[in-house]
């Protein structure tokens, strides 16, 4: 079956992305990684020993990246409902954390230690109509922000993909009632035509204002 020119056009630029080549080269698993590297430079979010915690990781990407930048120091769990091929320093859960025993067993694995970072790079599979996607990505954000909210210590950092649309301006709202600092960014390697931005929260505050 021929492929249709939207297609063809995706794969060009796909394969021409100088992100695309850069991963390719250094063994990371997504262009993705060089969004997050961005991110966690320009904020200063990584210190030795933290607690970080990636949710929907797969491919690996985020996880790659963060682990990359803290050396052998601290923990990066993972958690998809996809598989994921092992990372080393990573700490992979396989489920839903929607569902309670996923939950569990998460908790279990952090042993009662504190989160320091929460990482969301989620995404729905996109039918490419706005008002099915967006809805759903919101959705996604929600869940992300509500896991933030009981895993997070205070004074940690909440960093997720959100899509410019109806619900952004809301949730952003709701981060500047949990977080000290709230910013939007838009890294180098997020294609320009994406609607795609990154709020982070930093300072959790004990209690919801």
């Amino acid at each position: 079956m021929s492929r249709s020119k939207s297609s063809q056009r995706w794969l060009k630029e796909h394969f021409s992305d100088p992100f695309v080549k850069k991963a390719q080269a250094e063994g990371m698993r997504s262009r993705a990684a060089y969004k997050l590297e961005e991110l966690l430079e320009r904020d200063r979010l990584l210190k030795p020993g933290m607690v970080v915690v990636d949710l929907g990781a797969a491919p690996g990407g985020w996880s790659q990246q963060v682990r990359r930048q803290m050396g052998d120091k601290g923990r990066v769990l993972a958690l998809d409902i996809l598989e994921m091929p092992p990372l080393a320093g990573v700490e992979f859960l396989h489920g839903d954390f929607r569902d309670e025993q996923v939950l569990a067993t998460f908790e279990g694995m952090l042993g009662g230690q504190g989160v320091d970072l929460v990482l969301s790079d989620m995404a729905p599979n996109k039918s490419g109509v706005d008002a099915v996607d967006q809805p759903r990505m919101m959705y996604l954000a929600e869940l992300a922000l509500e896991f933030a909210d009981n895993h997070l210590k205070p004074g940690g950092a909440f960093l997720i993909k959100l899509f410019h649309g109806a619900g952004f301006d809301d949730y952003v709202k709701q981060m500047r009632r949990r977080y000290d600092k709230v910013v939007i960014r838009k890294p180098e390697a997020s294609r320009k035509r994406s609607p795609e931005v990154y709020a982070l929260g930093q300072g959790k505050r004990a209690q919801i204002k």
